[in-house]
């Protein structure tokens, strides 16, 4: 669980503290079969939610948890995956700059992955 210094810096959690469309809402008790994956409270959160919820894309960008999620057959669409949507639908005008700052702030792209993403959304 982040201390409360981590979550002030955490710049996606600033952003969703700002985002007045969210909801949220309560997660449901975590199962075993995901539980068991030891994850962090915040991904098996969202996973418990997602399973309990057939057909909730859970947004979700730790490795384990995607694995968990194949398993479970929950859909997943990561942090980059939904600053893509957002340039695709004209929310952002670049995707770059939301990236970067991303990075900056400790997500981790390897080069590949961004360079082929950034050409999907036209940059």
């Amino acid at each position: 669980m982040r201390s409360g210094c981590e979550a002030r810096r955490d710049i996606t959690a600033k952003s969703l503290k700002n985002t007045y469309w969210l909801e949220i809402v309560a997660s449901p008790p975590t199962p075993e079969i995901i539980s068991d994956w030891a994850l962090g409270p915040g991904e098996s959160s969202v996973l418990s939610y997602a399973y309990a919820n057939p057909g909730v894309e859970a947004i979700i960008d730790d490795l384990n948890g995607r694995k968990c999620a194949s398993l479970l057959k929950i859909p997943v669409r990561g942090t980059l995956g939904i600053i893509l949507v957002a340039k695709k639908r004209g929310l952002i005008p670049k995707a770059r700059p939301v990236i970067e700052e991303l990075i900056r702030s400790g997500l981790y792209l390897s080069r590949q992955i961004l360079d082929e993403a950034l050409r999907r959304v036209g940059e």
